[in-house]
């Protein structure tokens, strides 16, 4: 019996002394972690020099309260350095498909917007609406131009929405308002065919024209304004419509030609004065050449329309049905070769370049009825 209770004490004993031993290894591992913690607390007090952050990005935050919106810390790409003496670093092209795309946009015109404030939300963008990706080369260059007469309400929330759409989608851009003088009767097509050639006046390398109104808003920014082999319309479910195309052949709101595209159908017509039918004649035009127009999915194609009372001066055009059935007609004379119009001052904002222009007067129409 003795001899029992001597072999399980011994037993105990040694799983004591197990445990003891582990303890021990347990508090030196501890110490000499903690003893480390110390001394690389104390080190950088005794450093020479400021201390280094490893990745300051990590510290600050990409997530915009609202993805229209872009601040600077909006995720975009910012320039890489170069040291002095060497030279610019040679840039990859641009995605096809833009990494930092949000998809649906919550859009609204509700909140006050002032310039001071969008100017705020894009640093990257240069005097006169001018944009150049700083880590990759795009493809294009991108001229988008807007007809114009006061709408500088809608012209504030369609900047705010716009550039950071734009910068988004990694495009080399240039903005350009084509104001029309006095106030004679509005004419869409033919202010469009004066920014396609001031523009290129500014710059000969733009080889793509978004031609947007000013009310008009893109409710998602996987619809890239890019030009294509074929002439694109971009605007193709706006809200006003009940997000569909009124009519198969609309090709109004927004839409894009290349620069190649746009000559082949000697530009837009010049006689449109009045709302509404050149958008048709366009489509004429398009399809006459031989060409056909793309479009995106509806799903990424929807518009939202900022409300506007309509300008007196922009009443329909009583001879639109007439031209539009004319179109074979009249291309080849009425065009880009055919503008007429004066430049009376050019203006490069922060955010855009102003061009107002006189483009003439229209003709005296024939009493209806």
């Amino acid at each position: 019996m003795s001899r029992l209770l001597g072999g399980t004490l011994e037993r105990v004993c040694k799983a004591v002394l197990l445990l003891c031993l582990l303890h021990f290894l347990v508090a030196v591992i501890l110490y000499f972690d903690v003893y480390a913690q110390h001394l690389a607390f104390f080190s950088r007090f005794s450093a020479r020099g400021p201390a280094r952050v490893l990745h300051p990005a990590a510290s600050s935050s990409s997530n915009c309260s609202r993805p229209n919106a872009t601040a600077p810390s909006s995720g975009l790409p910012e320039a890489p350095s170069v040291r002095p003496g060497s030279s610019a670093p040679v840039l990859p092209p641009c995605p096809d498909s833009p990494p930092g795309l949000v998809g649906r946009l919550l859009i609204e015109f509700t909140s006050p917007m002032p310039l001071e404030r969008v100017q705020r939300e894009n640093p990257g963008v240069l005097l006169g609406g001018r944009y150049t990706p700083p880590d990759c080369t795009p493809a294009q260059t991108v001229a988008v131009i807007i007809p114009f007469r006061h709408r500088e309400h809608h012209l504030r929330y369609w900047l705010h929405y716009l550039h950071p759409i734009l910068r988004r989608q990694r495009l080399r851009y240039g903005i350009y308002v084509i104001n029309q003088h006095g106030e004679d009767t509005f004419n869409r097509a033919k202010l469009l065919n004066v920014g396609f050639l001031e523009a290129l006046k500014e710059d000969a390398s733009y080889d793509c024209f978004i031609f947007s109104d000013v009310d008009l808003v893109p409710m998602d920014d996987r619809n890239l304004y890019r030009c294509g082999d074929q002439p694109r319309h971009f605007a193709i479910a706006m809200d006003k419509f009940g997000f569909r195309l009124p009519y198969a052949g609309y090709f109004g709101g927004v839409s894009g030609l290349s620069k190649a595209q746009f000559l082949r159908i000697n530009g837009f017509p010049n006689e449109y004065w009045g709302w509404g039918g050149e958008d048709d004649d366009i489509f004429n035009r398009i399809s006459l050449t031989g060409m056909k127009i793309s479009r995106p999915d509806v799903r990424i194609g929807r518009y939202r329309m900022i409300k506007h009372d309509r300008d007196k001066h922009n009443e329909p055009n009583p001879q639109r049905f007439t031209k539009i059935q004319n179109t074979k007609l009249t291309m080849k004379r009425d065009g880009i070769g055919s503008v007429r119009y004066q430049v009376l001052e050019v203006s490069r904002q922060p955010l855009f370049t102003n061009i107002t222009v006189d483009i003439g007067r229209p003709p005296s129409w024939p009493p209806r009825g």
